[in-house]
């Protein structure tokens, strides 16, 4: 690993730890030298990107990466364009709504919005890239690719994890009965998957002229109000939230790294026979 790939490596681990870290922490979860360790935690300091309170010990991010994806956010339209969409779903349905956009490979969460005030809240603790194979984010993608480009970007993220709600699938033929649900409504719903307690709906978001998946948008919270048939009907506001941010993301360069085409033409991935077998 390079210095710079351990440099970035500390950034998103930092990331992840609002609170900071000890140096013994960072060296210890990123299996890295403690010297090493501090010499680029020192190059991250004199640039900017991190801090240290002297008083713990600890290392943190600076405000300057924030600033940087603001200035990001802003030249590629997402605060203008595509931001106030997101905000309109949010106090709709009074709910977390979430935006999350194709990157290479990778689905990656980008921005959020909270429209319940009071009561139950909910805040869940997530990674950058959306887990596909236990989100309705997840589903909503996975379900405008056919079965093998499918297979293929749940196996890049590894064998199937633990640790999710009651009704997380267990088998990858588990996964794919959400991920051909969703294909078939046009949107995913579920309960009780990615955390107990919790329920969500997802859509895909298509360019409105290739068709091309750039993205998913969610809404998510507690399974107390976001009952089967209260997501059902969130669903055409959803579809259509969908269809508004596609096209505003064609004047925004925030979704320019989608790589799949999902209508006629496209070569599907290559997937292991080992997986394929798996869904029947």
């Amino acid at each position: 690993m390079s210095s710079r790939d351990r440099a970035l490596s500390i950034i998103e681990l930092l990331a992840r730890n609002a609170d900071g870290l000890h140096l013994s922490d960072i060296a210890e979860r990123l299996d890295l030298p403690r010297s090493g360790t501090h010499r680029l935690l020192n190059d991250l300091r004199e640039n900017g990107y991190v801090r240290q309170e002297h008083e713990r010990g600890i290392y943190t991010l600076t405000v300057k990466l924030a600033s940087l994806s603001l200035v990001h956010q802003v030249g590629t339209g997402m605060v203008d364009l595509v931001l106030p969409i997101l905000d309109s779903l949010a106090e709709q349905t009074g709910e977390l709504a979430m935006l999350s956009v194709i990157e290479g490979e990778r689905l990656m969460r980008v921005a959020k919005a909270r429209g319940a005030r009071r009561g139950l809240l909910y805040n869940p603790e997530e990674e950058p890239e959306v887990y596909l194979a236990a989100t309705s984010n997840g589903y909503a993608y996975l379900g405008c690719l056919d079965d093998e480009q499918a297979i293929q970007l749940i196996a890049r993220q590894g064998p199937l994890r633990e640790s999710y709600g009651p009704n997380a699938p267990r088998t990858i033929k588990d996964v794919m009965t959400y991920v051909h649900e969703a294909r078939r409504l046009g949107y995913s719903i579920i309960h009780d998957v990615f955390e107990a307690g919790t329920s969500a709906i997802a859509a895909p978001i298509r360019l409105p002229k290739s068709e091309d998946v750039v993205g998913t948008i969610s809404v998510a919270g507690p399974s107390v109000r976001m009952t089967r048939d209260r997501l059902e009907l969130m669903a055409p506001l959803l579809v259509s939230t969908a269809d508004d941010i596609g096209h505003a993301a064609t004047r925004s360069g925030m979704f320019e790294g989608n790589k799949y085409s999902t209508v006629g033409g496209s070569a599907p991935l290559p997937a292991s026979a080992r997986w394929a077998s798996m869904i029947g």
